[in-house]
């Protein structure tokens, strides 16, 4: 395999850094200006990059938005994961649930750049000028409310298969809902940990649920 020259090594890793630059900077101006009101100047400013660094990378503003939208999805997600990694097998829903809920919290707090920017995106509806990044708005929400699924499919699943996944679709929406509500009220600086907020929705979650279950 022939090998990069000293210099080309460089480039490389320069064109890689500079390509991190941008979407760190971006993702930081855009959750706290929005999509029209970031500038290509503006991010010039931020990053010190000049612009043709930009269109190097991108090839438009819409383009850059997308790979904001991705990078921050993959991020975010990944740490779902890790956060839910070895749940609880015993317990009850209740006591389950909180187990993935307060856990999901600290992802909200230590993700809250991609997430203001999503919902910025969602409220202004600004995403429909940047078409690949509307679908991965809309792709976030929808993996988002599969995840919820799983969360309450698994703290209610020794009750059964079936009543574990009537009570999981039942109870999705309104999971994202509080979610939203939470991250917003964490945003802004209502001075309620985002810790409490999850005890209670987790308290709310699982008396839907059980009287759910009973109903059946």
């Amino acid at each position: 395999m022939e090998k990069l020259a000293p210099e080309a090594r460089t480039g490389n890793r320069r064109g890689r850094r500079s390509r991190q630059e941008i979407l760190d900077a971006t993702a930081r101006v855009m959750s706290v200006r929005g999509y029209a009101g970031t500038s290509m100047s503006t991010l010039v400013r931020e990053t010190g990059l000049p612009k043709s660094a930009f269109y190097h990378h991108f090839e438009s503003k819409a383009g850059l938005l997308s790979a904001v939208m991705a990078k921050g999805a993959h991020g975010f997600f990944d740490a779902m994961r890790e956060a839910h990694r070895n749940p609880p097998e015993g317990g009850t829903p209740r006591e389950r649930l909180g187990w993935y809920l307060h856990r999901t919290g600290d992802v909200l707090e230590n993700r809250e750049e991609f997430l203001r920017l999503l919902l910025v995106l969602v409220m202004s509806r600004e995403a429909a000028e940047a078409p690949e990044a509307l679908r991965t708005v809309i792709e976030v929400r929808d993996e988002g409310r599969d995840y919820m699924r799983h969360m309450i499919r698994s703290s209610f699943a020794s009750e059964g298969e079936d009543v574990a996944n009537t009570v999981a679709d039942a109870l999705a929406h309104f999971g994202m809902a509080g979610f939203d509500g939470a991250f917003v009220s964490l945003q802004s600086r209502d001075g309620k940990p985002i810790s409490e907020f999850m005890e209670r929705l987790a308290d709310a979650m699982a008396a839907i649920g059980e009287a759910l279950v009973a109903a059946r």
